[in-house]
């Protein structure tokens, strides 16, 4: 197993910890995690764009003016595309992007992504993220003491309103916990902080 170091909000190493290396230590697997967060986005989005076809708008479909002899363009009907108010061409319509990608394969990815961020040292453990008083410039000073100054992602084990608080001024900074941590904020962030009950956690549910 895996030791890391374990700091405080000073950023002071205070102790270590093991990882199980069944979800810490697996191997890179680059095209896997790709699919799954192609699936992960694709169903984030809704679908619902909708315009008008010429066939649905609505207004009658009588010839403008006769065909010659008018010194104008000519015609057919109002509804075509390049008249205004009329139809879209290929006009979008309601669809369903979603992707399927099965179970087994979600969770080897997740531990493909957080290994990969172990290995390149780009995780981090924490023994608690406890901000007495949920102010930004709190948390500012926390990530200063810890030299971050890109993106992150700090998970708890279950919400923690000061730091969702906390970083809702700091747009390079998200909160989120164990159980809704996945593979695309593993690998968007610049640097993953966990604390020790989180990781307990994620262990706890990942192992096989």
């Amino acid at each position: 197993m895996a030791n890391v170091k374990v700091y405080n909000l000073k950023g002071e190493e205070v102790s270590s910890l093991k990882l199980n290396d069944e979800v810490f230590k697996q191997e890179y697997n680059e095209a896997l995690i790709h699919q799954v967060i192609v699936a992960q986005l694709a169903n984030a989005r809704q679908g619902t764009k909708s315009t008008l076809t010429r066939s649905e708008v609505k207004g009658h479909a009588k010839k403008p003016w006769r065909q010659k002899h008018t010194g104008r363009a000519r015609h057919g009907s109002t509804k075509a595309p390049q008249w205004r108010g009329g139809g879209i061409v290929f006009a979008p319509k309601p669809r369903d992007f979603s992707k399927k990608v099965n179970k087994e394969a979600k969770r080897t990815a997740f531990k493909s992504a957080i290994s990969e961020k172990l290995k390149s040292k780009e995780l981090l453990v924490l023994e608690n993220f406890d901000l007495k008083l949920g102010k930004t410039k709190e948390l500012v000073a926390v990530l200063k003491n810890l030299n971050i100054d890109k993106t992150a992602i700090i998970v708890t084990k279950e919400n923690n309103e000061n730091v969702i608080k906390a970083s809702g001024n700091l747009k390079y900074v998200d909160v989120t916990t164990s159980n809704l941590l996945n593979v695309y904020d593993i690998v968007a962030c610049d640097k993953l902080l966990l604390t020790v009950d989180a990781v307990k956690s994620i262990e706890e549910a990942y192992k096989a």
